[in-house]
């Protein structure tokens, strides 16, 4: 099993084109996951789930979902703004790293950083390189020589609860000169991260596509369907990352799995200063044994 969390519904909708025989898990607490198989892949299943904006919402369900179904590996799948030239519309990021970029310290003059960071998984980085050496993965997206395929870059993110929309803004400066290498921007990455790390040995990797460039046309590029080509090249990505996860037991609802046999019971008994010689037996199903030997 492998989870795939998207923060919005371009993002949900962008994954859900890779998965078939869907179904509704319901968590107890009332969050609604897609259970489905990857196309080509039916022994691959995946969670689908989606957080909404921001850390907080990333972090409480990115905990829920790992709870839930015991993952072999949890990914964020999304869009992104880019904070350097270099990244097209449409290009794809995995992140190295992921800055929770508000942590600091705020005097008369300054703001002093503090800064919280996770990496990537180094399984799931070493299995993300191998999936963009390969170009396979974008062949879903448009038919050979019809599309540039997109570049995937492998760079630091910076993640935060703000939708950042200029070059010059106080927290534009923040970014440039503490975050300096973070190359794109986005709001979910680090409460995933965070609650993926707090969760134990699992492997976890943020993939964003690039749908603006965080300079104040993000309206512009959004109205010419920016997002939902950034969506679906994530998307893209990230599963062809959770094909190339090893195998591992296939996700048994809870409730759905057989109950273990109950365990057998001998009790020998021997008196008189007598001994129990050698019992044999088979078990070929659930039982108690009781042997006794007593000498009157």
């Amino acid at each position: 099993m492998i989870v795939i969390l998207t923060a919005l519904a371009v993002e949900q909708e962008a994954v859900l084109e890779h998965l078939v025989d869907v179904r509704e898990h319901r968590h107890v607490q009332g969050t609604l996951f897609d259970v489905g198989t990857l196309v080509g892949r039916p022994d691959r299943q995946v969670a689908l789930g989606v957080t909404g904006q921001g850390t907080l919402a990333a972090a409480t369900l990115t905990e829920r979902a790992i709870a839930e179904f015991s993952p072999a590996a949890v990914l964020f799948a999304g869009i992104a703004g880019a904070l350097r030239d270099k990244l097209r519309i449409g290009d794809v990021v995995v992140a190295t790293k992921v800055h929770a970029y508000h942590g600091g310290k705020s005097e008369d003059e300054n703001f002093l950083a503090r800064p919280r960071s996770w990496e990537i998984s180094h399984e799931l980085e070493q299995l993300a390189r191998r999936v963009r050496r390969t170009r396979t993965w974008c062949e879903p997206l448009a038919p050979p020589g019809e599309a540039e395929a997109p570049e995937v870059h492998f760079e630091a993110i910076a993640a935060g609860d703000v939708v950042l929309n200029s070059r010059i803004s106080p927290i534009a400066n923040l970014l440039h000169h503490n975050y300096n290498d973070a190359v794109a921007i986005e709001m979910e990455s680090a409460g995933f991260a965070s609650a993926a790390h707090l969760a134990g040995r699992i492997g976890t990797a943020t993939v964003r596509g690039i749908s603006d460039h965080a300079d104040g046309t993000k309206a512009t590029t959004d109205a010419g369907g920016s997002q939902r080509l950034a969506a679906r090249n994530a998307a893209a990505f990230a599963v062809a990352l959770a094909a190339a996860v090893p195998d591992e037991t296939t996700w048994v609802p809870a409730g759905k799995a057989p109950r273990p046999a109950p365990p057998i019971r001998n009790r020998n008994i021997a008196s008189a200063g007598a001994t129990v010689g050698q019992q044999n037996a088979v078990n070929n199903g659930a039982f108690t044994l009781n042997l006794t030997r007593e000498n009157r």
